[in-house]
């Protein structure tokens, strides 16, 4: 079925709304993760339309073939990387078609959405029934060979990806990286330790997640994986004074405060903030295979050791 473009973007558009507004709604509750059950009242031009499909991972319209969103499953295991689909040779994401027919009428619209360049919703599982939401996304190219739908994470991408001098002068792989860090596994990331850590700060257990980060224990930029066990949950304070090595963590788990900081006289904030935490154990996640990498907790200690 021909598909109308103006109505196809104006329906797109109203979903990415919906999305925000129901994000908004699921801040305090569920930090913005998303139940099956909070996307299908979504409607346009009087018509209820489900945003995910509950048993497929590609959710089409019947109504025109084209893809609306697709989805990338929970993977229990927290030693995997945080995302299903790998990324290419040129720092771009892949998608996998759905089965192994290029016919199957979840790939023919994938393909539609392709051929329309219309925006999609990518739905990543965080936990069990529990999905983050990135949008929009486009897809850019199929690679039939290896049976999988090449990814753009915004505008700048497509773009990039039609122009190859223009993808070299921004920066090559590095460019796309970047853009998929930003958009993917980062939030992908928070929203992973936050879960593992019951949406609250490991150091002093705030419960607001608005005010909750997932902070690094071997930072990205030295190598450190966006999974679970190289992350704990924390509120921005507590964040910023781990970053800053003035509060660390023991290979015991046990909190320290930097020294100079334990002396140091500066009101009720410096003592009921941070240094009332000296010595006090870190909260950690129930589940095992989450908790905190203690080789990596060691090689951070002794930074933190360093720096008095």
């Amino acid at each position: 079925m021909a598909v109308d473009p103006v109505l196809e973007r104006d329906l797109r558009e109203a979903a990415f709304e919906f999305l925000d507004r129901r994000r908004a709604d699921l801040a305090e509750t569920s930090a913005g993760l998303l139940r099956y059950d909070d996307v299908t009242d979504f409607t346009f031009a009087g018509q209820r339309i489900a945003l995910r499909d509950r048993g497929r991972g590609i959710r089409w319209l019947p109504t025109t073939g084209t893809a609306l969103s697709f989805l990338t499953k929970y993977a229990p295991d927290p030693s995997q990387r945080p995302y299903a689909d790998e990324e290419g040779p040129d720092g771009f994401l892949r998608y996998k078609w759905q089965g192994t027919s290029a016919e199957a009428a979840d790939n023919r619209s994938m393909r539609a959405a392709l051929r329309s360049g219309l925006p999609l919703i990518w739905f990543f599982g965080v936990a069990p029934a529990l999905y983050e939401a990135i949008y929009p996304v486009y897809l850019v190219a199929e690679e039939p060979e290896h049976r999988q739908f090449v990814v753009a994470l915004d505008r700048y991408e497509t773009i990039a990806w039609r122009d190859k001098g223009l993808y070299i002068e921004m920066g090559g792989r590095a460019y796309a990286e970047r853009v998929t860090w930003q958009r993917l596994h980062q939030p992908l990331f928070r929203q992973r330790v936050l879960y593992a850590y019951e949406r609250r700060c490991a150091v002093c257990r705030l419960r607001h997640p608005e005010l909750l980060d997932a902070a690094h224990i071997k930072s990205d930029r030295l190598g450190g994986e966006p999974v679970v066990t190289n992350g704990i949950a924390m509120c921005k304070i507590h964040h910023a004074a781990f970053d800053q090595q003035i509060l660390g963590i023991r290979p015991d788990l046990a909190l320290q405060v930097r020294s100079d900081i334990l002396r140091e006289i500066d009101g009720p904030m410096l003592v009921h903030g941070l240094q009332a935490f000296h010595g006090r154990s870190l909260t950690v996640p129930t589940q095992r295979r989450a908790r905190p990498d203690r080789a990596l907790v060691e090689q951070r200690w002794n930074v933190f050791k360093q720096a008095g």
